[in-house]
């Protein structure tokens, strides 16, 4: 599947840059919607030590947290990181529900992640009375989380695309928990009416969804991604 998931036909999430004021995103979209921001960091130096020589030779024999790629009951399994970058990090079988899929991400050790951390730039703006989390995660073509919600976060592609899918907290989206990101798009959303469609654009390296508290969203990586979140809780 690597190269052939596709991009949606037009992003319709809002897109600001490097001029977007503080007050200006709390008036705009702190509360109400999404908006992708552009040029409002620089990861360079952080993108360099995320290639995957880099992250193999720095954190090879260390465990990661394995989540199953479902909405409701998460099935967490411990494997050594260069395990999964070697055999388990491919692309989505289109076939295989999210309960038995595997996923790397949030789930860090801060004290053996910490370092890699404290590389990033995060986004420039805060949800008053919000402190930050970081959640970094790694993921094959066409894998993804579908649908769910939390507090009010950030994400930022490090390498590849993510595709994302977002309705606000008063329209449930129609999903059955334990279907893939990607056999939701290809079987349920070409039968939603234009006005029940969802949200959604590409990501590339470099640009960073904000999305507010309680918003449904799904994610679907069209490459093999490397990716972090700033939640706000």
């Amino acid at each position: 599947l690597a190269g052939t998931v596709p991009e949606e036909p037009r992003c319709t999430v809002e897109r600001a840059d490097a001029s977007l004021t503080y007050s200006l995103f709390l008036q705009r979209f702190a509360f109400s919607r999404p908006v992708i921001l552009g040029g409002v960091t620089d990861n360079s130096a952080f993108r360099a030590l995320c290639t995957r020589e880099k992250l193999l030779a720095a954190f090879g024999p260390f465990p990661v947290r394995l989540s199953t790629a479902n909405t409701y009951s998460y099935r967490k399994v411990d494997v050594p990181f260069q395990e999964y970058v070697e055999h388990l990090l491919k692309p989505q079988d289109p076939a295989r529900l999210g309960s038995d899929t595997l996923y790397f991400f949030g789930d860090n050790n801060f004290t053996e992640w910490g370092p890699l951390f404290q590389r990033y730039v995060p986004p420039p703006f805060r949800i008053p009375g919000t402190s930050p989390a970081y959640s970094f995660g790694i993921a094959g073509s066409g894998s993804g989380v579908p649908f769910h919600w939390h507090g009010p976060g950030f994400s930022e592609v490090i390498f590849g695309r993510k595709r994302w899918f977002l309705y606000p907290p008063d329209k449930t989206p129609h999903f059955h928990p334990n279907e893939t990101t990607l056999a939701w798009l290809q079987h349920t959303y070409p039968t939603l009416p234009p006005a029940q469609r969802p949200l959604e654009c590409t990501l590339r390296p470099g640009e960073v969804l904000y999305f507010p508290d309680r918003w449904w969203h799904a994610t679907l990586n069209l490459d093999t991604s490397v990716f972090i979140s700033t939640f706000l809780g």
